[in-house]
């Protein structure tokens, strides 16, 4: 199933997108978040679904879509998850995954404006495949952690890299501005996706194609970083665990490469959807 949310900022409606249609499923009256995450809300509506889709409205111009789910409690980031993004940052493999988290303030829509924080002048692109925990989860095994999923999303982890890298501190500060999470245009469930381990990503910036890699490439797989990070925190449904980026950044071109207003910023995963932002 691929769930989605429709409509302007803070009166977004949930549906799904079935058979390349959207389908408004508000008389379900729940929408896509925490609470509905944490009461089995996937395979109820599956059976809800199933049981009324006769009856269920066609959107035919949802004018935009919001993420996919309403703000959730965490988003938990992935740092250095690919080797050649690690080598184009000039920064050494982890032997352990690297944590740190972006505000929550930060989630937009797959399709709104970025943007550029004030006084910026490094921001830069990241796509990166989402995962979002579907059940509160606390010391997990690897094995048990593909109970844990509820879906996949895709997820452009925008970064400043001067408020980043250079102005002290832990990371969040160049990875929590406003806009700096668009994720969508779909939560997918895992029946969905055939290999998570081996969905092509990819993004452009005006155009020319910057990030071409695939999730095979991923240093930390799914179930362990699932698994290590419920060892340090407990994680509750609908939390979003963002699994790093692969090489081809702005901060890693010679010379570097960062976005300035007007630039259009294309990105996609398989099976994911795409999204597509202009810089404002």
């Amino acid at each position: 199933m691929k769930i989605i949310r429709f409509g302007q900022p803070g009166r977004e409606k949930p549906g799904i997108l079935l058979n390349d249609k959207i389908i408004d499923i508000a008389s379900f009256s729940e929408d896509i978040g925490e609470t509905f995450f944490e009461a089995d809300g996937i395979r109820r509506l599956q059976i809800w679904v199933e049981q009324n889709i006769k009856t269920l409205p066609i959107v035919t111009d949802p004018q935009r879509f919001g993420p996919p789910f309403t703000r959730p409690s965490k988003i938990i980031c992935i740092g250095l998850n690919y080797a050649d993004h690690a080598r184009e940052a000039n920064m050494e493999l982890p032997k352990e995954p690297v944590i740190f988290f972006k505000s929550t303030s930060a989630l937009s829509g797959p399709n709104d404006p970025l943007v550029i924080p004030r006084n910026s002048i490094k921001t830069d692109w990241e796509v990166e495949l989402g995962v979002v925990i579907g059940k509160k989860s606390s010391y997990l095994s690897e094995q048990e952690a593909h109970d844990a999923i509820a879906g996949f999303c895709l997820h452009n982890d925008y970064s400043e890299r001067e408020f980043q890298l250079e102005r002290s501190g832990q990371w969040v500060k160049g990875k929590s501005c406003d806009t700096f999470a668009p994720m969508g245009p779909y939560l997918v469930t895992p029946d969905e996706i055939k290999d998570v381990n081996n969905l092509k990503m990819w993004l452009k910036v005006n155009g020319k194609l910057m990030q071409d890699s695939t999730t095979q490439n991923l240093v930390f797989k799914i179930p362990f970083i699932i698994s290590y990070i419920t060892q340090f925190m407990t994680l509750l449904p609908g939390d979003v665990i963002s699994t790093g980026t692969p090489a081809g950044v702005g901060m890693g071109m010679k010379p570097p490469v960062y976005l300035k207003k007007g630039d259009i910023i294309e990105l996609g995963i398989d099976g994911l959807g795409q999204q597509r932002q202009v810089a404002i």
